[in-house]
């Protein structure tokens, strides 16, 4: 039975972390006037709406719509009458580097359908707002000296059901700082041999994982992790509980306090992860690469600037990036610490202090090693204006794959698969030892 369950439950999760939304009656669709979506600063946009029904023109519909910088109060907004079912706007422009979205909503039959659209002005010249302590690497320097003194003390559990003819599948613990474990699903090919490594760390959210189980099947060593301390094998039931109890709202958890906010345990157990697959024998002891995406992929940006046994980083739509941003009248990176009613609670100096230790463009100007980079301008949970800051600090070789420029929080399967044959590919590539 539990054999059955489990292809479900992964097309669960599939659905609700990377697949493209579903497909709704009505269509709303914005259109800016550069193919590219690419504007200078100061060069006027122009938007064109289009709203369809059956895939036809929908006439006399009423539609309302707003038009700012992302994430901001909108400067201009209106509602009118569609007569063709089309609309132009002169969307305005810029007068320094970010992004300027055109958000439309139309009303059919009480139901609303919304459309966007985001042109970005010289995105690659878009710099950070967040501090960057003069400390910032002797802070961390020390919390992984810390973090060595304690034994890794690694506990695998064999999970027969999810095992395959050519892999091993295993839930795995390990010892993290101040007595807590760090959990996740090791896969090892079942052939003797040496492999390359792969770390997959995760997206926000509390839930079970089920590991990278096909990739270890191609001939890798696969790690992928949860950040919360507790089993990834138990019933769902268990993380909806916790996400609405003791671990809601975790992302601020302790902001005030840069020994003690949430995401230092989180940052040094993913160290601790690459300390594992670096001790596992199986391992080729040169290539390993980290991947991830959204909090996955501010994790995999993180754990590439702490640790050089990262070879190779594969990021989507990266959060925790340039999370100041609001403070400084833009956009500002997911979990929106400064906007809203979080406002008033978190701006102040010991919460915004905090910040600078765990913001990801700070690790990003650590990272020297190769990565890819994705996303599209439409995201409205990791705003691009926040992470174009973090990417564009980053000092070594990289590749940003916009060919999906309308996505929001989400990917193409074709997105998906660039990244994939990539990041396999490099490891493959750079591979040593007999497999």
């Amino acid at each position: 039975m539990k054999k059955c369950l489990l292809p479900s439950l992964l097309l669960i999760w599939a659905s609700t972390a990377l697949a493209q939304p579903v497909e709704r009656l009505v269509k709303v669709l914005v259109t800016p006037d550069h193919d590219n979506w690419l504007y200078k600063v100061g060069e006027p946009v122009k938007f064109n709406v289009a709203v369809y029904r059956n895939n036809v023109l929908l006439k006399a519909a009423k539609l309302r719509y707003e038009i700012g910088p992302e994430k901001m109060e909108p400067v201009r907004k209106e509602t009118v009458t569609l007569r063709d079912g089309t609309l132009a706007l002169d969307g305005g422009t810029l007068r320094t580097a970010g992004f300027l979205r055109c958000i439309a909503t139309v009303e059919v039959d009480g139901k609303e359908y919304r459309g966007l659209t985001t042109a970005g002005f010289e995105p690659l010249t878009i710099k950070p707002t967040v501090d960057n302590p003069a400390d910032f690497r002797e802070f961390w320097d020390k919390a992984k000296a810390d973090l060595a003194k304690v034994p890794i003390d690694a506990r695998m559990t064999l999970l027969p059901e999810r095992c395959t003819e050519l892999t091993n599948v295993y839930q795995l613990n390990l010892q993290n700082i101040n007595n807590s474990r760090f959990y996740g699903i090791l896969c090892v090919p079942k052939k003797e041999g040496k492999y390359p490594a792969i770390l997959r760390v995760p997206g926000a959210g509390v839930r079970p994982y089920y590991g990278m189980i096909a990739e270890a099947d191609k001939g890798f060593v696969t790690l992928e992790v949860g950040i919360h301390g507790v089993p990834v094998t138990m019933d769902p039931s268990v993380y909806d509980n916790l996400s609405r109890g003791a671990l809601n709202g975790y992302q601020a958890a302790n902001l005030d306090d840069r020994d003690r906010y949430y995401y230092k345990r989180v940052y040094l157990g993913c160290v601790r992860a690459v300390d594992f697959l670096a001790s596992l024998p199986q391992y080729d002891g040169q290539n390993l690469a980290v991947t991830g995406g959204s909090q996955g992929g501010a994790l995999s940006i993180v754990t590439a600037g702490l640790d050089s046994r990262i070879k190779w980083v594969g990021a989507y739509y990266p959060a925790l990036s340039d999370m100041t941003g609001y403070l400084k009248g833009r956009a500002g990176g997911w979990p929106h610490l400064f906007a809203g009613d979080n406002l008033a609670f978190n701006n102040k100096p010991d919460r915004i202090r905090t910040v600078g230790y765990y913001d990801v463009v700070n690790f990003a100007r650590l990272v020297n090693v190769p990565g890819r980079y994705s996303w599209g301008f439409n995201d409205e949970t990791c705003p691009p204006t926040s992470m174009y800051a973090a990417y564009n600090v980053i000092p070594g070789p990289k590749i940003l794959d916009t060919d999906n420029l309308d996505t929001g929080h989400w990917t193409y399967p074709e997105q998906t698969e660039k990244m994939t044959n990539w990041l396999l590919g490099q490891l493959k590539g750079g591979e040593v030892g007999k497999r």
